[in-house]
């Protein structure tokens, strides 16, 4: 048996999210199912992460087993040319039995990309969230502060998230905009459901002026949903890269 970790690109517009749905197109199911078609194996993927339905990557991490012959320096061309456009294989390469895409993770980082001026893009509609009232994102930044750390995360988790616990860490969040351009970067030890796009909700609030800076301290220590922003929508995150 040979065992394998791939980094894998996609845009997740038509996909209904990572992981494998009886009655939806995945992102799993068809990685798969590209293998099937590349080894003649039934092989199961392992991800490091479970985005969303609309949810973009360019470094999620799977692994898997399988016998295929194929030597290592065929094996992603051979596998891309099994996949759909929307769906990349960037690397692949050989580990120990022991490797889990999952369990082994340090870390995570996510950004979320907000297009900020009147019109919108039709270049950018799947990829960045368009809000046309200009934000304030030095407030935002300012805001976002308050999250970075050892948090309970209990405010910012959808209904649903079956998480022991919603204690997570905060390494940073960034937010900078170029131009019209804001992006929300945060890196994290890991995410309870929704988590970013909560953040990034309520952080749109103080963007609006709706919520003083201040306030995102005390939506954090409430530890209750209620008390934060909406959920920002799917199709502004992307998962950037999955540390190890």
């Amino acid at each position: 048996m040979r065992y394998f970790k791939a980094i894998v690109e996609y845009d997740g517009t038509n996909y209904h999210g990572f992981q494998r749905q009886p009655n939806a197109i995945t992102i799993q199911e068809v990685l798969e199912s590209s293998l099937h078609i590349l080894t003649k194996e039934e092989i199961k993927i392992i991800g490091a992460s479970r985005t969303d339905s609309g949810v973009h990557a360019c470094g999620q991490v799977i692994n898997f087993e399988t016998k295929t012959p194929i030597p290592i320096q065929r094996i992603r061309y051979a596998w891309n040319n099994c996949l759909p456009d929307d769906i990349l294989i960037r690397e692949v390469k050989e580990v120990d039995d022991e490797f889990h895409a999952r369990y082994y993770s340090k870390g995570k980082i996510y950004e979320y990309h907000i297009l900020n001026k009147e019109l919108p893009s039709t270049f950018k509609r799947n990829y960045s969230y368009h809000i046309r009232k200009k934000l304030d994102s030095a407030s935002m930044l300012k805001a976002a502060q308050y999250l970075v750390g050892t948090h309970d995360f209990s405010s910012f988790r959808a209904s649903g998230c079956g998480a022991n616990t919603t204690v997570r860490t905060i390494n940073s969040f960034k937010i900078n905009r170029i131009e019209n351009n804001i992006i929300c970067r945060v890196d994290g030890s890991g995410f309870l459901y929704n988590m970013i796009r909560i953040m990034v909700g309520t952080l749109l609030e103080v963007g609006f002026n709706k919520l003083q800076v201040k306030e995102v301290k005390e939506i954090l220590e409430a530890k209750d949903r209620t008390e934060a922003g909406p959920t920002a929508p799917a199709h502004g995150l992307r998962l950037i890269k999955v540390k190890y």
